[in-house]
């Protein structure tokens, strides 16, 4: 689980994320119509990134069970 926590994807989100928070301190321009698509591209990364982790843990999971129930039938 943890090489998909700290995998590429969550990483690049956040850092993106940091460079948008930083973009909108440092400039003196009003908030736009472009600043809100970059935002909305950021969360929709960030959402499917987590969904990506999510799926990944429910797969691992679900072959746990499997293995042990295999594992189960085997020694009865």
């Amino acid at each position: 689980m943890r090489k998909y926590v700290f995998g590429t994807g969550l990483i690049g989100a956040i850092t993106s994320g940091l460079e948008l928070l930083r973009g909108l301190r440092d400039e003196d321009e009003p908030f736009t119509w472009r600043h809100a698509l970059i935002w909305l591209s950021w969360g929709i990364t960030v959402a499917l990134t987590i969904g990506a982790i999510v799926d990944t843990r429910h797969d691992v999971l679900e072959e746990r069970a499997a293995r042990a129930a295999r594992t189960a039938t085997a020694r009865r």
